[in-house]
């Protein structure tokens, strides 16, 4: 999945001259553009690789976090997968109707654990575009304190923290019930555990849930 020695993969390094960078600016840098460039949306399965998640342009937990791995690796810099799963009401709002009811309650979830300075950081707000989220933020204007949904669990919907600057970020962290572990690749932690859905809600979500909850979300972000 991690296939940062691909011709798209590497060609994007070089056209952005990220090695050209020191250590903190390379992850910043790719850091901004995974979470900013590669807009917040659903793909077709949480093991797609890096190149397909760059060839889609949009992205969740998992997906936009295979690549941002394969940046990183590309770049030389040393990262690894955590993974969990979170509750499916954070995803209320971009999850509506039959999609949120038929959904597991126990949503895969995963965050990037980058090493800098010799010292580890848990990354997980490059999840969702600044647009996107500047936009729930307006919607929910009248909210001071903690936030659960539409993609977001944190405990202050007016500042999260989402800019890298050798600190950890989180935009889904509140929604967090069980604890996967930290694997070296995304591959071995879907071998290990993956989302668990029938053939036929396998189908659903492919052909129609992700569409719809797509929708919605471009909704929120062009309102």
């Amino acid at each position: 999945m991690l296939d940062y020695s691909s011709a798209p993969i590497q060609k994007l390094i070089k056209k952005r001259n990220w090695k050209a960078l020191d250590e903190k600016e390379r992850i910043k840098a790719i850091y901004d553009f995974v979470r900013d460039e590669i807009l917040f949306g659903y793909n077709t399965d949480d093991s797609i690789c890096a190149t397909k998640v760059l060839a889609d342009g949009y992205g969740q937990c998992n997906t936009k976090g295979t690549l941002f791995m394969a940046l990183l690796r590309g770049c030389g810099i040393p990262c690894r997968i955590h993974g969990f799963t979170i509750d499916k009401k954070l995803q209320k709002g971009a999850m509506t109707g039959f999609v949120y009811n038929n959904a597991p309650k126990n949503v895969f979830h995963s965050w990037v654990e980058v090493c800098c300075g010799g010292k580890w950081f848990e990354l997980e707000a490059f999840i969702l575009d600044k647009k996107y989220l500047t936009k729930l933020q307006r919607k929910f204007k009248g909210c001071s304190g903690s936030f659960c949904g539409y993609g977001v669990a944190v405990k202050d919907l007016k500042k999260p923290v989402i800019d890298f600057d050798m600190n950890n970020t989180y935009i889904q962290s509140e929604g967090i019930n069980q604890d996967l572990g930290v694997y070296d690749s995304p591959d071995e932690l879907l071998r290990q555990h993956g989302q668990e859905l029938s053939p036929m809600k396998a189908f659903a979500y492919r052909h129609l849930g992700r569409h719809l909850m797509n929708r919605n979300v471009r909704r929120i972000r062009n309102a």
